[in-house]
């Protein structure tokens, strides 16, 4: 639960500007590879301050005031005024990423759409037989709204699924990650590292037991050693992923109909490779190798 009395005053930690610089500059990039502008940025910094401040800083009972908010955020009350009067950006996820999302969990959680090993198995695209598990039938456990043919060619563009030679449909994935499809993927880096960051101020802050936060870091290494622990980081992200997907769908299951069940969770594996940075920040940081803990 957020605290609702003002950050400390006095000057800024200096660990945590010199971290937010990091962390900001892949986004940075990111943001200029799409001609998003410091002006752009800026507007969109405006309103998530006062949306975080409004909703991290209320005091119960007392109704929050602009004034407030200027005091809180640095921006002036006009800009405050304005950004509180103007409607909230949805965030919903796009139509497709909800119902694929939706079909992923059952074919990567479901038995009936598994192999022995628990790895989702190729589906017939259509029904032979009404009591075998096809991709037809998948779709229409979900959904009547979309015609299976739809979505299988939506996933065949995004690299989601594939067909073979005797029209049986296999999921390229085991996790909702298209290969095409800039929309899908801007959805889940909003999602996703929104919730990864989440965590790390979770964990620095101390506000109860610290969530799980690790890494595996080492430099000095030659691309195809990269590329060796690259494929073993896959393998066993993926055996993770999909163990804690089947135990989560058993108990939403369980747990969906009651009145406590009011939390989600989201846990997520990935892996990074580049060429050691020029200044040497990354060498030094990462000569001797190892694992962390924030």
């Amino acid at each position: 639960m957020s605290d609702p009395s003002p950050p400390p005053t006095g000057a800024p930690p200096p660990a945590l500007l010199r971290a937010a610089r990091r962390l900001l500059g892949p986004l940075v990039r990111l943001l200029l590879d799409h001609r998003i502008t410091f002006p752009v940025l800026t507007g969109l910094l405006k309103s998530v301050y006062v949306e975080e401040a409004n909703r991290a800083f209320a005091i119960p009972g007392r109704p929050q005031t602009i004034s407030r908010l200027s005091l809180l955020t640095g921006i002036h009350r006009k800009d405050v005024k304005r950004l509180q009067a103007e409607a909230p950006e949805q965030s919903a996820a796009p139509t497709n990423v909800s119902l694929g999302a939706q079909l992923v969990l059952r074919w990567t959680a479901e038995p009936e759409y598994q192999e022995a090993d628990g790895s989702p198995r190729a589906l017939p695209r259509r029904a032979g037989d009404r009591s075998a598990s096809s991709f037809e039938g998948l779709v229409e456990s979900v959904t009547n709204d979309i015609r299976p043919r739809a979505i299988l060619d939506e996933w065949i563009r995004l690299g989601i699924a594939t067909v073979d030679a005797q029209d049986h449909v296999h999921l390229a994935s085991n996790a909702f990650v298209p290969a095409h499809g800039f929309d899908e993927k801007a959805y889940y880096l909003g999602r996703n590292i929104r919730d990864h960051l989440a965590a790390t101020r979770h964990n620095l802050t101390g506000q109860g037991p610290p969530l799980l936060e690790r890494t595996v870091y080492y430099a000095h290494l030659r691309p195809g050693s990269v590329s060796e622990l690259q494929d073993l980081a896959s393998e066993v992200g993926l055996e993770a992923l999909q163990r804690v997907n089947r135990r989560a769908r058993e108990l939403q299951r369980e747990d969906e109909a009651r009145s406590d069940a009011t939390q989600r969770m989201n846990f997520g594996v990935y892996f990074y490779r580049a060429e050691l940075e020029p200044d040497g920040e990354e060498d030094a940081a990462a000569r001797e190798g190892g694992s962390d803990a924030t």
